[in-house]
């Protein structure tokens, strides 16, 4: 059996000798060589499991980031230098541009728009998102030293892959709200969890509210100084979505990449989680084809994406709307949109065009189509019945009597 992991680190800081340093060790009675040496004492157990996902935890001054570095090394991650002069989208060299956007789509940084601005220009959440992606990327070139393979690979189990990748995000969601935090969090298990982030993540942080969000493998206290085993499902996000005005579109328009202004006669519906609006949604007709809607604009707002919400509301108003007896679709280029609706049974791919739509011509003359645009359009058919099938409905068919438990759009739930 392998034996404990037992780490033992001395911190000393050699006190400048002065007047007022005196001063203060006869006024408390300090010990000035006590009081400028620690020492941190941590046994690990033997690891039987492997894991994806840790954190280090505990109150500033505690020593989280001295033993990261310790354990770590270079793993850490630092603040990158940015470029002022260019969009984040330039400050990945040596990748493509594919890569760089899924890069950018599996931190949950999936705003187009925002990909053109400057680091510098972006807010705290996506500043935290971009420096993820960008330490991602140097994880996948950079091959960790030799002295950091014999500390942190202590913490693997004999059967497990060396070679995965590791990043290590020091002050982990320090510098945003706390809702924020949460949704980060959340996001990063998520996509963990669903293997389309290939490494393992550990984060060091002062806050305890992230832990039950991220749904670590384990946790390194560093209050306590105990290592503990966890993988506890992370809580559920329920969603309300609730009809809304036009005039809510106006805190969205600039997050979205297309054109800021709505279809006449949209519906508008707002997402609501823990009662902050996180995401919007309308629903408009579609043109020259009668009894048949599509989802226009669907805008999750930057600080929330990665979580699935965005999916979860498209489906949820889709559902609503195939209940009601209507046909409904969505065209659109973005690619984690694009991605659920292929992996998702209850949408049909209806068409692919490399060169986008035309437009409404002079009847519709304000309609713009998505001309020199790749688009793919979906059809949402709806869940299957008892029997696996699902029922299509037909521009001719009628529009039942409205059930009142479904008038409104229900809640939906991630899980």
């Amino acid at each position: 059996m392998s034996q404990p992991f037992v780490i033992e680190l001395t911190l000393e800081n050699p006190v400048a000798n002065s007047f007022r340093v005196a001063q203060v060790a006869g006024m408390f009675d300090l010990d000035l060589q006590k009081a400028s040496r620690e020492t941190i004492t941590l046994t690990i157990p033997p690891q039987q499991e492997d894991w994806r996902l840790g954190v280090i935890v505990g109150p500033s001054g505690s020593g989280k980031s001295t033993l990261a570095r310790w354990l770590f090394g270079d793993r850490v991650l630092s603040r990158f230098s940015w470029p002022t002069d260019r969009p984040v989208i330039d400050a990945f060299p040596d990748l493509s541009i594919k890569h760089i956007v899924g890069l950018l789509t599996t931190v949950g940084f999936a705003s187009p728009p925002a990909w053109l601005r400057p680091y510098h220009l972006l807010s705290n959440g996506e500043k935290a998102r971009c420096d993820l992606a960008r330490a991602l990327a140097c994880s996948q070139t950079c091959p960790p030293a030799e002295a950091e393979l014999e500390r942190w690979h202590r913490l693997l189990p004999p059967d497990a892959d060396k070679n995965l990748p590791l990043v290590v995000c020091d002050e982990f969601t320090s510098v945003v709200d706390r809702h924020v935090a949460r949704a980060i969090a959340a996001g990063i298990q998520r996509r963990m969890q669903r293997g389309e982030l290939a490494c393992r993540f550990v984060a060091v942080t002062c806050h305890y509210d992230i832990i039950e969000w991220l749904a670590p493998h384990w946790v390194i206290d560093m209050a306590t100084r105990q290592f503990a085993r966890r993988c506890l499902p992370r809580p559920p996000i329920t969603l309300a979505i609730v009809p809304c005005g036009r005039e809510a579109w106006r805190a969205y328009r600039r997050h979205h990449y297309l054109s800021g202004s709505l279809p006449a006669a949209a519906e508008c519906y707002l997402a609501l989680w823990q009662g902050e609006a996180v995401a919007f949604c309308a629903v408009a007709s579609q043109v020259g084809n009668r009894g048949y809607s599509r989802i226009s604009r669907l805008v999750v707002l930057p600080e929330y994406q990665g979580m699935g919400i965005g999916s979860a509301v498209l489906d949820t108003i889709a559902r609503l709307y195939r209940r009601r007896g209507r046909r409904i679709g969505i065209t659109t280029s973005h690619p984690a949109i694009i991605r659920h609706c292929q992996r998702c049974p209850h949408w049909r791919l209806v068409a692919v065009r490399k060169h986008g739509s035309r437009g409404g011509g002079r009847n519709l003359p304000q309609y713009r189509g998505s001309r020199g645009r790749a688009v793919i359009s979906f059809e949402y058919l709806g869940r299957p019945d008892h029997s696996g099938k699902t029922s299509p409905i037909s521009r001719n068919t009628p529009r039942p009597r409205e059930d009142p438990s479904v008038a409104a759009p229900p809640a939906c739930r991630l899980n």
